[in-house]
């Protein structure tokens, strides 16, 4: 306000402002200044402001004032007294009421007006009142609602507040303006019809629905309406019933409430279904038109008893005594015709019949008329039985039959015919009486073939003929069997077979018979009848039916005449039908559920003979689908032909699947199983309702309301909800308010914060748990309200006479703060003396002085909002400059009755405050024995001396500390308490169930592990089983009983649990018993101690009835009839442990010593106790283990049982390698088989060349005994020949061989031949002298010296080791045999092989010079000193007896040993240690003049030298004649063994190359050596290195040789004086250094080379 006074310059003014005629202070006052031109400001203005203002102006000119009045524009205050009534006049209209407000000095503009209806938020209902009227009228409400107003005015500062609330007013109720919707009607059965609907729309209810009335009658017939009164409004179906069957009715519903019956629905029909006839068809007549078809006629019954629509009849006839067996024929409604006709055929000829008529609709069929007897007309009857003949004489024969087996009539005689064969002019006929069963036929020529028909005769005539052909004077005999049996047209179940006759007995075939052998060799030895082919004697070929695909089949055949049955033909070669989709469907299909999202489907597989294909291509296919049409068919193939169940994953919770089961082959798929329905289990809502939405209603609360979860997301059945609340941005888990029953669609939520934002999820929860929140979260943020306190109160600068204060908002502010107001007033007076300041909403100190030293004062500190000044705090002070920190409070101390589980109450004193008020105090807490000081709260009330300390864990052990808090600082913390232990508490946790599953068929095993010792809150005492029968119906949901409280909490939705009380706490598994078979448990476990329950766990489900077989078959026994196959029996687990039907048994066998490579399974899907193991491995321990298997899965397996295969042939050897391959000879050796299968006897060796060896192709066997050695040298090969070598290995029969080719040298890149050798020789050695010859592709490494004897013997390795740069070698002639000449050759080696040979040296005799004791003096003396001896000798045994000629054996005998000895074998230790096959001693032929001059005829038959061989050489020239068919065996007693040790083999050759002919040509050429060998000593005992067998050379014979070691396998030649070996081995000691060679046995005198074109011996 300005003074606006204008004076002289010079003139000093002062200007004084009145208000109302007081002077107005400016001091003290900050919203009230003057300015130096006298103008007056007043910021802030409110109406105490309101008054006159005066400007006084005093000057020493003069004084004057002038006034103004200074009014204050404001909000307008709220409408006074608002009253809301019911309207008198008008429906549906409240009349509301007001007085006219303060204006707040500007004219009123309108007043808005808000509603709340039934609670809800307020809203707008008219924005713009005309501002001069006082009242309204609301119409346009809604019945049974309450209503309340509230006003505001509005001028043209603002909105002011709004008034208070009227009264809540509710309208009267009115009876419903809409009726239910969507009315749906469905006939349910044939007197029920189904009608569902909707309720009407909420805002035409007009109250709470009471209920429903249904009312319906006959469609279009002028008759009353019945009624049906539903009194739950809950309940929106009914089941109309009693009705009338087949009939139409219109059905209308209308709901009603407490104010009457609303409007009903239009009209809706619906026909109840078809029942079935209640009359038979009228009139009905039988009569026989045939001897097999009966003619009905009947009319038809009256349409008002066909109660449906007829769908025809059913003509019935039956057998008397046979009622289940009839035949039936349809017959079509006729509605042209009263008389419907209908003829029943394909009845047996003259048989009485029950006749009937029936009329049936889609739902059933109707009475059946009054059975008529019928007997079909009579007819010819059909063949005579058994015709047969006896007594065949040369004219005469008896003729034998028997009645016919079907008659058709009455019999009244037989007819007998007969001709000779083909000519009808010689029939005759003889008519018979009907007793007559045999006739003696006379009158017949000898020796001629007849034809005798016989037949049956009726009145209707002659029946079928039976006729046989016999030949007189001749009887019939049996046939004889078919031949020459051929199949073709193989198909999957048929084969045609083509076949000769075999002979006919003499008259004609009757029948033909098939037989087979079904299954592979060895499975079925047994013959089945599977064909038989009657009356066609003239057939060559048949199709045989019937057969099943994909199996083995051998057939044969037989012919049968009227004597009997021919043997059997020879069996057909074995062939197989081909493959056919299977024919049948897996059996028992069952589907259980698995899990939320899994079915288990089981079935039992096709039994093998069922595959019709090959079983590797058998598997299974399942498609299933939602049962309710929904979503695609889904499938999934299982390619295990004996897999018995599948897991169907990833399906959708809570909800019914169908699934089929087929199998399939390589050719198609089978049939289909029927359908079996499952149920996925209930799971958690996989998402939340939706349509949150939040409403604040006051400053703490606000309303949530939801729409249902989408049933797709439900997974169960949802037993209410969750509201998930917590402020916005807080760490804080959220808090739940719980809604139980799932009718309830909004919530209330109370005690919230003031003024916060929050945010609000809705969650759904089933029996399982709780589902997904709804999403995104709705953010809603309470009303505001009044602020609390300020809070942090400190004053940080205290004077004498002035105090600084500082403070923090409050914690709760409850809108937004506009200012702050603080009252300060010395602590003795009253409130009215208090100075006020009014403070920015930005302050947040203050600053007070002119105060009293050393004086207390108490200051007040308070927020303000829109909705007001809040709660104050205070806070003393003491104005004095001596202050300090506090003194600790004394040691806190809690009373036993203040402790909790959770809490305790601690309490203390305080300490001296140190002239400055404790502001706070601050409490520490420390967990036992370990933990550390943490701080539980920092804003305990100053003037506070107890307080509740929350937050501790149940059964802790606990101390507490205090400390207190001034302007100055912290005091130190108190003394620590005593120790204290809170009270045990109610566990926190559910123990956790590992698995739930079926023990026995009553009984499941629950295995858990307990909550962690920190959750249990006490000590454990034990765990609570509740468990309870989930009532599935047949769509495995819920079954709810009708609940009436829409509100129903989910307890009542669901049956109540049974419990069991574990009192042992270290239990971790439990057999819950005494179960109902057959049922779906949930099951849910917690943990008790001494205070109480702790929570259930989640829900486990489990089926029970099915359980696994809990004991192994018993007394398992294994036998092993032949070398692949086992036979396994055993007797079923015992009945108590079986758990269910036995399904089949699983055979678990594998090798005793290999079970990790070789353990196999044999399912068998059969409750048999035996099973046949196939193609195992022979002479194999293996072990065998059974489990029996159920529905619901495998048993326990039974302790493996040992049982053995027997022997088997050998598997082939396992390796053959060549080595030392010369142009002449090779090394042979080989590697065991695999799988031996048995006890090795030995093995054969064949070889032969691949092409003809000077015309001739020879084959020699060679048999090895025992299991070693592994080797053999073949000497009598030819030079660049390919052989062939085959061996196998021998247990009691012999296995496959191995075969492979080796080439004889020279190999490409050999050396050439050395130069002719040339021999020096001395007394007692040998040198021989050689020139290099072509190294060939590589540089010679050593060279090789051979010998033979000169009489054409085989070439053998003398010396192997010669050093490369030697071109002269000298050995001993010890090596050689004495008196015998040898012939001498060098060949080159280099690293491609050995070369070719020198050509052979001149012949060398093995003669050393004579010693004295062979000069013929000394030999003089010698004989006349023995022949003196001699004398004695003769004359001593004359003396002693008649013993000369058993003295003469004996010497006899001694001299044969003696010349054995003496040409011993020579055995070569070659490379490898190989003997070498050697051939020594031979006797030689007369012409011989080297073995007449040196009297060899006295020693002992040729023979080869290692051990335990046969030879068998074959001429494939087959040269029978010359070699004689005798036999003769020949021994030999083992040598010596040469101590020289043999080097390792150069090199090997590919396996297979030979020469064709042998030394045993030479032999067998002349009968003077072949006898020479039978005239054999016999009493000579020797160990028995060789047998020979002679025998036809047309196929390779064999004899075997057994060696029983090494020591045996070879005899080697070696004079006594010298045993030193050949030294090739360079770790051979000093003494051993002259190289000796072993001489062979073929540089023994008498051999010569085999002559070729002789077969060989054996």
């Amino acid at each position: 306000m300005v003074c606006g006074v204008t004076h002289d310059p010079r003139v000093t003014v002062r200007h004084v402002w009145e208000k109302d005629g007081v002077v107005l202070s400016t001091e003290g006052n900050p919203r009230v200044r003057l300015d130096g031109s006298g103008s007056l400001r007043i910021s802030q203005t409110w109406s105490g402001d309101i008054g006159t203002y005066t400007c006084r102006v005093l000057s020493a000119g003069g004084n004057d004032s002038r006034s103004a009045h200074l009014r204050v524009r404001q909000l307008p205050h709220a409408p006074e007294h608002p009253v809301a009534t019911l309207s008198t006049s008008e429906r549906r209209a409240i009349n509301l009421t007001w007085a006219k407000p303060f204006d707040g000095n500007s004219p009123l503009i309108r007043y808005v007006l808000e509603m709340s209806e039934n609670n809800a938020p307020w809203t707008v209902l008219l924005a713009s009142v005309d501002p001069e009227t006082t009242s309204v009228t609301v119409k346009g409400l809604v019945p049974a609602r309450s209503y309340q107003f509230r006003l505001c005015a509005v001028n043209d500062v603002g909105k002011g507040q709004f008034s208070k609330d009227t009264e809540r007013v509710s309208l009267p109720e009115e009876p419903p303006t809409a009726p239910p919707q969507n009315v749906i009607a469905s006939g349910r059965t044939n007197q029920s019809i189904m009608i569902q609907w909707q309720p009407p729309p909420e805002n035409h209810q007009n109250g709470i629905l009471k209920g429903y009335i249904i009312r319906y009658c006959l469609a279009g017939l002028p008759v009353g309406y019945q009624y049906k009164n539903i009194t739950d409004a809950e309940v929106n179906n009914l089941l109309l019933e009693d009705l009338i069957i087949w009939t139409n009715y219109e059905i209308e519903v209308a709901a009603y409430n407490s104010a009457g019956l609303g409007v009903y629905s239009s009209k809706v029909t619906e026909w109840t279904l078809q029942g079935v006839p209640t009359v038979p068809p009228g009139n009905v007549h039988a009569e026989a038109t045939n001897s097999t078809t009966i003619r009905f006629t009947w009319n038809a019954p009256s349409p008002q008893f066909i109660n449906g629509i007829n769908q025809g009849y059913k003509l019935i006839a039956w057998e008397p005594e046979q009622e289940e067996e009839v035949t039936m024929v349809t017959a079509r409604p006729n509605f042209q015709d009263s008389i419907h006709v209908g003829f029943v055929s394909g009845l047996k000829k003259f048989t009485e019949y029950f006749t009937s008529v029936l009329c049936f609709t889609t739902p059933g069929d109707g009475p059946r008329s009054t059975p008529q007897l019928v007997r079909t007309h009579e007819d010819v009857p059909g063949p005579v039985g058994h015709l047969s003949f006896s007594d065949v004489l040369d004219t005469s024969l008896k003729v034998s039959w028997q009645e016919p087996g079907e008659r058709n009539g009455i019999l009244t005689g037989y007819r007998i015919s007969w001709e000779e064969y083909n000519r009808t002019n010689t029939r005759v006929t003889h008519y018979l009486p009907n007793v007559t069963l045999e006739y003696r036929v006379t009158g017949l020529t000898a020796l001629t073939t007849y034809t005798i028909e016989v037949a049956a005769m009726t009145a209707k005539g002659q029946g079928q003929v039976s006729a046989s052909t016999i030949s007189s004077g001749v009887p019939p005999e049996l046939p004889g069997a078919p031949t020459n049996l051929g199949i073709s047209n193989i198909g999957p179940r048929s084969v045609t077979l083509q076949f000769k006759p075999g002979y006919d007995g003499k008259t004609s075939i009757s029948r033909w018979l098939v037989e087979a052998q079904v299954g592979v060799v060895g499975e079925g030895d047994e013959w089945q009848l599977i064909h038989q082919l009657p009356n066609e004697p003239d057939a060559r070929s048949m199709e045989v039916p019937d057969l099943n695909p994909f199996t083995y089949y051998s057939f044969r055949m037989r012919q049968v005449n009227i004597v009997g049955t021919s043997p059997p033909s020879q069996p057909s070669r074995k062939i197989q039908t081909l493959q056919a989709p299977p024919d049948m469907a897996p059996a028992n299909v069952t589907l259980r559920t698995a899990s939320e999202t899994s079915l288990w489907l089981r079935w039992v597989p096709l039994p093998e003979m069922a595959y019709n294909g090959n079983p590797e291509s058998v598997g299974y296919k399942i498609k299933y689908s939602r049962a309710d049409g929904h979503g695609k068919t889904l499938s999934h193939v299982v390619h295990d032909r004996v897999e018995r169940e599948c897991t169907i994953e990833d399906l959708e919770e809570w909800t019914e699947y169908r699934a089929q089961v087929q199998a399939f082959n390589a050719v198609g798929s089978g049939p289909w199983s029927p359908a079996v329905t499952g149920r996925t289990r209930e799971s958690v809502p996989s998402s939340g309702p939706t349509n949150v939405s939040a409403l604040a209603t006051t400053s703490s609360s606000m309303l949530v309301r939801w729409n249902e979860v989408p049933e797709a997301d439900r997974n169960g059945l949802v037993l209410g909800y969750k509201v998930l609340y917590k402020e916005k941005d807080s760490d804080a888990p959220p808090r739940f308010w719980l809604v139980e029953g799932n009718s309830s669609r909004s919530a209330q939520l109370t005690g919230l914060g003031k003024y916060v934002l929050y945010e609000i999820q809705v969650l759904a929860f089933t029996r399982i748990g709780d589902g997904g929140p709804s999403h995104p979260p709705i953010l809603e943020r309470t009303l505001d309200d009044v602020p609390g306190p300020p809070v942090g109160i400190l004053f940080p600068e205290v004077r004498t006479t002035s105090v600084r204060l500082v403070w923090q908002p409050p914690a709760a502010p409850n809108g937004i703060i506009l200012a702050y107001q603080i009252t300060h007033r010395l602590n003795a007076t009253s409130a009215n003396a208090a100075a006020v300041e009014v403070l920015a909403p930005s302050a947040r100190q203050f600053t007070a002085s002119g105060l009293k030293p050393e004086s207390v004062y108490l200051f007040r500190i308070t927020a303000q909002t829109r909705k007001g000044w809040g709660e104050a705090a205070e806070a003393l002070v003491v104005t004095t400059e001596k202050r300090d920190r506090p003194q600790p409070p004394s040691k806190p101390v809690v009373q036993q009755e203040d402790v909790k589980a959770r809490s305790v109450l601690l309490s203390w004193e305080p300490g001296s405050d140190g002239l400055s008020p404790v502001r706070y105090y601050t409490i520490q807490t420390r967990e036992l024995p370990s933990g550390r000081w943490a701080l539980h709260s920092a804003s305990v009330s100053h003037n506070a001396s107890t307080f509740l300390v929350d937050r501790l864990k149940p059964f802790t052990s606990y101390k507490f500390r205090v400390k207190a808090t001034n302007d100055i600082g912290d005091s130190e913390f108190s003394e620590e308490s005593e120790p204290l232990t809170t009270l045990q508490a109610a566990p926190d946790e559910a123990p956790t169930i590992v698995s739930v599953t079926p023990h026995t068929t009553t009984s499941v095993l629950i295995r858990w592990q307990p909550p962690s010792e920190d959750k249990i809150n006490g000590i454990l005492l034990g765990f609570r089983i509740r468990y309870r029968e989930l009532l599935y119906d047949g769509m495995r949901g819920f079954t709810l009983r009708g609940i009436n409280n829409p509100g129903a909490k989910w307890a009542e939705l669901t049956s109540f649990y049974s419990m069991r009380n574990l009192s042992r706490p270290s239990l971790t598994q439990y057999e819950l018993d005494n179960l109902n078979k057959h049922r779906r448990y949930e099951i849910r476990m917690s943990v008790y101690n001494a205070v109480g329950e702790g929570p259930s766990s989640p829900p486990h489900e489990v089926f029970v009835g099915e359980a696994v077989p809990t004991a192994a078959p018993r007394n398992v026994a294994v036998h092993g009839p032949t070398a692949t196959q086992l036979d396994v029996t055993w007797e079923p687990p015992p009945l108590e442990s079986q758990n269910g039907d036995i399904q089949g048994y699983k055979i678990y066998f594998w090798e005793a010593q290999r079970r990790n490579l070789t353990e196999r399974v044999k399912t068998l899907f059969l409750a048999e106790n035996s099973v046949k193991l196939k193609n195992l491995t022979g002479y194999t321990t293996y072990m065998v283990s059974v489990a029996a298997f159920n529905a619901a899965g495998d048993g326990p397996r039974s302790t493996p049982t040992r049982g053995q295969t027997q022997q088997a042939a050998p598997s082939a050897p396992s390796s053959v390698r060549f080595s030392e391959l010369t142009t002449t000879s090779v090394n042979v050796s080989w590697g065991p088989p695999e799988f031996p299968n048995g006890v090795l006897e030995g093995y054969r060796l064949v070889y032969e060349p691949c092409t003809p060896v000077d015309g001739v192709s020879k084959i020699v066997t060679v048999d090895v005994k025992g299991s070693s050695p592994l080797w053999l040298k073949v000497k009598d090969l030819a030079e660049g020949m390919t052989y062939r070598f085959r061996i196998r290995a021998k247990t009691f029969t012999y296995g496959p061989e191995i075969e492979a080719n080796v080439t004889t040298g020279p190999g490409e890149g050999a050396p050439g031949p050395p130069g002719v050798p040339i021999i020096v020789r001395y007394s007692s050695a040998i040198a021989i002298h050689w020139s290099s010859g072509d190294p060939g592709k590589g540089p010679i490494t050593r060279y090789v010296l051979e010998a033979r004897p000169s009489d054409e013997g085989l070439w053998d390795i003398l010396i192997k080791d010669i050093p490369k740069e030697v071109t002269s070698y000298t050995f001993s002639m010890d090596i050689l045999k004495p008196g015998v000449s040898y012939d001498f050759r060098v060949i080159a080696v280099n690293d491609y092989g050995f070369g070719t040979p020198s050509s052979p040296s001149q012949s060398v005799p093995a003669q050393k010079a004579n010693p004295f004791y062979e000069e013929w003096w000394f030999l003089v003396v010698i004989a006349l000193v023995g022949l003196i001896f001699i004398l004695l000798l003769v004359f001593v045994l004359i003396i002693r007896g008649q013993s000369k000629k058993y003295a003469k054996k004996t010497d006899a005998g001694n001299s044969a040993k003696t010349g054995a000895l003496g040409h011993g074998e020579m055995m070569s230790l070659d490379e490898s240690s190989f003997p070498a096959l050697e051939l020594n001693n031979r006797r030689l032929s007369v012409k011989n003049s080297f073995c007449r001059k040196n009297g060899l005829y006295t020693r002992s038959p040729p023979r080869p030298s290692p051990g335990s061989l046969h030879y068998s050489d074959e001429d494939v020239t087959k040269y029978n004649d010359l070699i004689p068919a005798e036999s003769s065996s020949l021994t030999e007693k083992p040598s010596e063994i040469s101590d020289s040790q043999g080097s390792d083999s150069e090199y090997e050759v590919d396996a297979s190359h030979q020469k064709a002919h042998s030394f045993v040509n030479h032999y067998i050429s002349d009968p003077t050596y072949y006898n020479s060998w039978r005239r054999q000593q016999k009493g000579i005992s020797r160990a028995q290195a060789y047998s020979y067998t002679e025998s036809d050379p047309g196929e390779p014979d064999h004899a075997t040789l057994s060696n029983s070691s090494s020591a045996q396998q070879g005899s080697l030649f070696r004079p006594k004086a010298s045993r030193t070996p050949t030294p090739q081995n360079p770790q051979n000691p000093p003494s051993q250094q002259s190289t000796l060679y072993r001489p062979p046995s073929s540089l023994a005198p008498g051999s010569r080379a085999p002559i070729a074109g002789f077969s060989s011996f054996v």
